[in-house]
Order: C-alpha cells, then sequence, then structure tokens
C-alpha cells in the first residue's frame, strides 16, 4: 500500500530541523578534488546522520527565508566513485534547483534525478 507522499516530506523536514547543518563548501569555492566543479549553493551535511557512504547526509543549502523546508532531493549516481547517494535540498529556489541539477549532470560520469515536492514542483515547471 502506498503512503501519503507528503509523510515523507514532513519527515525529511523533521530530519532538518533536528540535526545540524554543517556548511562545509560555501557558495561559489571549487570541489577539492574537481577544481570544475563549483558549488551554485552552499552544501554540507547533516551532524548526527548517516548516508550510504557513512557519512553526514549531504544537504544543498538555498537562499530561501526561515522558515525553511525540503524543496525536494536528488538521487545521484556517480561511476568514479561507485556510489549512489540522495542529497536533500533545503530551502532552494526553482534556480537554484535548476543550477543544482546543472552541475551535477555536467558529465557523463555523473547523473543527478530530482523529485521535488508538489507546490516546488508546480513553481519549477512556471519557470
Amino acid at each position: 500500500m502506498w503512503n501519503d507522499p507528503q509523510d515523507f516530506w514532513n519527515l525529511l523536514d523533521q530530519l532538518m530541523t533536528s540535526h545540524q547543518i554543517v556548511v562545509d563548501r560555501v557558495k561559489g569555492s571549487a570541489h577539492p578534488k574537481y577544481s570544475d566543479f563549483i558549488y551554485p549553493v552552499d552544501y554540507g551535511f547533516l551532524k548526527g546522520t548517516s548516508s550510504a557512504d557513512r557519512e553526514g547526509i549531504d544537504v544543498w543549502i538555498g537562499s530561501m527565508p526561515a522558515p525553511k523546508r525540503v524543496s525536494g532531493i536528488i538521487t545521484t549516481v556517480d561511476v568514479i566513485k561507485n556510489d549512489s547517494e540522495v542529497k536533500i535540498l533545503w530551502g532552494c529556489t526553482p534556480e537554484e534547483i535548476g543550477q543544482i541539477c546543472e552541475v551535477l549532470n555536467r558529465t557523463a560520469n555523473m547523473k543527478g534525478l530530482l523529485s521535488l515536492r508538489e507546490k516546488e514542483e508546480m513553481a519549477a515547471n512556471e519557470h
């Protein structure tokens, strides 16, 4: 039986608000290993959580004002690192979501699949 998708988004909001966000890559900075990968928004992780790579859950932090909520998620696959991860979009505008998708899908070695929260999806489709 399928659950209400809103339950999923509400749990992600709860996860976000119950853990500290650590920004380790600020907007405009380059990836430490790939200098041509520039972060279009702040990027970090949730302290005290774990993801597939056994590190904190990755988060893209957008510029929407507080109170923020999860805008969506991006599931990535990276054949160089041989992994797949879920990255949370936290308070991202439709423009920022587009920039994040663009940077994650630039190469043949890494691709990201976007899943938007319903309202953000409608707003993104208006642009």
